[in-house]
């Protein structure tokens, strides 16, 4: 089996919704870095030394290769990173090799015999 790592920065307020759409399209677990800081084309507007924005979570998801552009295709879609600017943004990134998911191997195999 080979493996994708999808990395989203996503509005705060919107990464439960990221999460639990990417869980039903066959993601068996996240991890979220909680208040992360990024910066687009426009840069930050502060008030006295402290910056005015919102925090944005970082969630990474270990995903077999076939399910990981829908998964990120829908991680887009309900995070609205296109119409929304600062909403976020994902990407994925090839794994060589990982450990630690044999609890979640038979439930990954299940979902890509479902898929192919």
């Amino acid at each position: 089996m080979k493996f994708k790592l999808i990395v989203a920065m996503v509005a705060d307020e919107n990464t439960d919704k990221v999460i639990e759409k990417a869980r039903e399209l066959g993601a068996t677990g996240a991890t979220v870095i909680t208040s992360a800081r990024g910066e687009g084309l426009t840069p930050s507007k502060s008030f006295f030394g402290v910056t005015i924005e919102g925090q944005v979570d970082v969630a990474l998801f270990i995903v077999e290769e076939h399910m990981c552009k829908t998964i990120l295709e829908a991680i887009s879609e309900v995070g609205n990173f296109k119409d929304s600017p600062g909403a976020g943004v994902a990407l994925q990134l090839d794994i060589q090799d990982v450990v630690g998911l044999e609890s979640q191997l038979s439930t990954i195999k299940e979902e890509i015999e479902e898929q192919l």
